[in-house]
């Protein structure tokens, strides 16, 4: 289970790269919920964008973490001006919001707003992609993606962690936010999001002139 960082942590080189901002990173090392969020926002915008989005929402609440809770009861109109005021904290403000705050009320009514618990209880590999899977706004690639990220990042590697994962679990990849640990993996996995598009692109093309 992801938790605060301690000396200890730092010591097992529990770092991240992802937003490439120092104090967002830190924030996704120490906060489950912060990854979680990070994660949902991961869509239609660069990776580092979403991933540093965690950071910037608990700081125009006046935090320095995220507390399920806290979102699940807030205002919706006004906790949506706090992704829309600008810069705005995603492409799509609105509809990010609310997301994030199905995910809280999620979280809140099945984890008691514990966001590590979704991992900690996990048993095998299998059972943890169907509780990531089972969030508010996780769909089977997000929950294969996020999955690997734990087990290759965070060192939550439950039985069976790497298939359950997927592609994105294999060792040595560039495929996703997972395999993020500085500008150059980031620049790798770009690329390959890239080709994957062209490639999906082509294959419709030519599926459309048969």
């Amino acid at each position: 289970m992801m938790r605060a960082m301690t000396k200890s942590d730092e010591d097992r080189g529990i770092t991240l790269r992802i937003a490439q901002e120092p104090a967002a990173d830190e924030l996704l090392a120490r906060s489950p919920l912060a990854a979680l969020v990070g994660m949902l926002l991961d869509q239609q915008v660069p990776m580092e964008w979403a991933f540093a989005g965690p950071y910037a929402l608990a700081r125009r609440m006046g935090k320095d973490d995220l507390d399920a809770h806290e979102i699940a009861a807030y205002d919706p109109e006004a906790f949506t001006e706090l992704f829309t005021a600008k810069p705005a904290l995603h492409r799509y403000p609105g509809a990010m919001a609310k997301r994030v705050q199905q995910l809280c009320q999620f979280l809140v009514a099945q984890y008691d707003g514990d966001a590590g618990a979704v991992w900690s209880g996990a048993a095998t590999g299998a059972e943890l992609r169907r509780r990531l899977n089972a969030l508010p706004g996780f769909g089977t690639q997000k929950a294969q993606i996020f999955l690997a990220l734990l087990g290759k990042q965070f060192g939550v590697r439950p039985p069976g962690w790497r298939e359950a994962a997927g592609p994105y679990g294999e060792a040595g990849s560039h495929r996703s936010v997972a395999d993020i640990t500085g500008p150059e993996s980031l620049a790798e996995v770009r690329a390959h999001k890239q080709e994957a598009k062209r490639a999906a692109k082509a294959a419709k093309a030519a599926a459309k002139g048969r």
